[in-house]
This record gives structure tokens, C-alpha cells and sequence, in this order.
């Protein structure tokens, strides 16, 4: 008949706290020295040495009024806790540096808009915070973002789709809404009634490339009228679009948030949309189980409160 398994190892070895008390005996010569220099009392000091001894079946401080000295068996413990201690303080110190390493960068992956237009501020306030940590920005489209995330490149994420992508966690930190926008000279510039949303879905153009959020939300917005058509050009960047519009090449839908001094200056102009909703919302993400750490949590910190 086999013999039972063993108890874990962690109701066989003293704890640390234990194993320190036994070395400020050794050291002290005395189990009240030991308490104060630990910050416990002595009643707390003692029954942790019986608990000691109980755990491991043999004496280990022989106490006297003139102090308290190791048994043979004391003197052999104490030899081996040391080498518990010390192993204990390498990990430790080999954690610190870990926790130093880390929160001493912060690799931030982003979508266009939110990357131009929120995340400067942002960062600044968390550079007054942590100035020095030092910050990587990565931009792309959200489909890049969640990429970048899913193989451990980056340790925070802002997307501007529709909903968190697969694999990944959120929170929202912003609303945006999408505008129709063209050059004033073009046609739709002169309308007095808004545009039918038919229409829109019908008119080839100017958009960012499949991916981005701006495009995955417009092709829901119009999936009532067979989705937007071929677009008129496909750029990776909001400047690009933007640029393109302001040129004359033809109508855009664009943040909101990426057109308002184009508008201020008359430079672009918003055309009003009927029965069609532009409107979405902007997350920070992270990969699924792994909450943001160290200056990643304190960036999604400064986020609170835009929604």
C-alpha cells in the first residue's frame, strides 16, 4: 500500500517572518531586542518561536532571565534560514527591478484620431506624473492596435471601432461623432434640406482604408442601404483624407473631433445626414486577464471621466 503524499511545502517551511525572528535571536541574544528591532511584542515574538518549534519538533531558543540563547538545534535552523533570507531578498530585489524596468516605459498603441487629437493631452499630464518613464507611441488603424496588443507590443491600446476586439478588454474613455464634410465648392455644400442617407451610401467617397474605426462604423451605419459604395480613394491616414477633401477631390465622413478648425476656418464644411446615426465610441484596451500595470493603469487613470 503507497504512502500518502506529502503536504505541500508551504505547511512544512516557517514562514519568513518566523525564520527573521530566529535570526534576530541569534544576533540579539535576546528575545525582547529581537521584538522591538522586528516592531512586534514580545508576547507575539514568543508564540511565534513556540509555533516555530511546534512546526518543526525540536527546541530552538533556550530563554533565561539574563537572555535567550540557540540550542544545538537552534544554531543548525538558524544556519539554513539564513540562506531562506538571503535567497528571500534576491527575489525580492529581482521583483523590484522588474517593477523599475517596467514602469520605466509605457508602449502605447493608437488609433489615428485618437492618437492626434486626446492622447497628446494626456500624455502630458502623465509625464507630470511619471517624468521618467518614457513613452512609445505606435499609430494604426484599430485592427492594427488589437494586433499589436494580442503579441505583447504594446501594454495599452485606443480603438475607435465599434465594439472591443476579440481577445482583447475595454473601457470606454471618449464619444465621437462622425461628420459628412466636403469643399465648399462641391454641390452638397448648397444644400438647404439634409442629404438622404441613400444618397450618402450611394456617392463614391473619400475614406480611410477597412480597419480603421471610422470605416468599420460608417459601413454599419449605412448596412440599411447595401453599405457605403466604392470608395472614390482609400487613404491609411485622417491628414491624408482630410487634405483630399480640402482639395476639392470630393465629399468625406471624418471625426468630428479631426475636422473642427477645417470647419472654424470655412476651409471645410459639414453636411447635414438624415436617418443615418454617425456616432461611436472610443475605448481604451488591453489584452483579456491582464488589467494595465504601472504607468499603463495611471494612463487609463487620466482617461476617466471623458465619457
Amino acid at each position: 500500500m503507497s504512502s500518502p503524499p506529502p503536504a505541500p511545502l508551504s505547511h512544512r517551511v516557517p514562514d519568513l517572518a518566523a525564520l527573521e525572528l530566529l535570526l534576530a535571536v541569534a544576533r540579539l541574544g535576546s528575545l525582547g531586542r529581537a521584538a522591538r528591532e522586528l516592531g512586534i511584542t514580545q508576547p507575539a515574538a514568543s508564540g511565534r518561536v513556540r509555533a516555530l518549534e511546534r512546526l518543526l519538533g525540536v527546541a530552538l531558543v533556550d530563554r533565561s532571565p539574563r537572555g535567550s540563547r540557540l540550542t544545538e538545534a537552534g544554531v543548525l535552523v538558524t544556519d539554513w534560514a539564513r540562506r531562506i533570507v538571503e535567497a528571500a531578498e534576491a527575489f525580492d530585489a529581482g521583483a523590484r527591478a522588474l517593477r523599475e524596468r517596467r514602469d520605466a516605459r509605457l508602449r502605447v498603441a493608437a488609433s489615428m484620431t485618437i492618437a492626434e487629437y486626446l492622447l497628446p493631452g494626456w500624455l502630458i499630464a502623465l509625464r507630470t506624473r511619471r517624468p521618467d518613464t518614457a513613452v512609445s507611441l505606435h499609430t494604426g488603424n484599430s485592427a492594427a492596435v488589437a494586433e499589436r496588443l494580442l503579441a505583447g507590443e504594446a501594454d495599452l491600446g485606443f480603438v475607435e471601432g465599434l465594439d472591443v476586439p476579440p481577445g482583447l478588454e475595454g473601457a470606454v474613455v471618449a464619444r465621437d461623432r462622425l461628420v459628412v464634410v466636403t469643399a465648399p465648392g462641391h454641390p452638397w455644400a448648397r444644400r438647404r434640406a439634409p442629404l438622404p442617407a441613400a444618397e450618402l451610401a450611394a456617392a463614391p467617397l473619400i475614406l480611410r482604408e477597412r480597419g480603421s474605426g471610422t470605416r468599420q462604423v460608417l459601413d454599419a451605419a449605412l448596412a440599411a442601404h447595401d453599405g457605403a459604395t466604392a470608395p472614390l480613394l482609400e487613404l491609411a491616414s485622417t491628414t491624408a483624407v482630410k487634405a483630399a477633401v480640402v482639395s476639392g477631390a470630393g465629399p468625406s465622413v471624418l471625426s468630428e473631433l479631426a475636422v473642427t478648425e477645417e470647419l472654424a476656418a470655412h476651409r471645410l464644411v459639414e453636411v447635414p445626414v438624415a436617418g443615418v446615426r454617425l456616432h461611436r465610441t472610443l475605448r481604451a484596451v488591453w489584452p483579456a486577464g491582464h488589467r494595465p500595470a504601472g504607468p499603463a493603469r495611471e494612463l487609463l487613470g487620466l482617461t476617466a471621466g471623458q465619457d
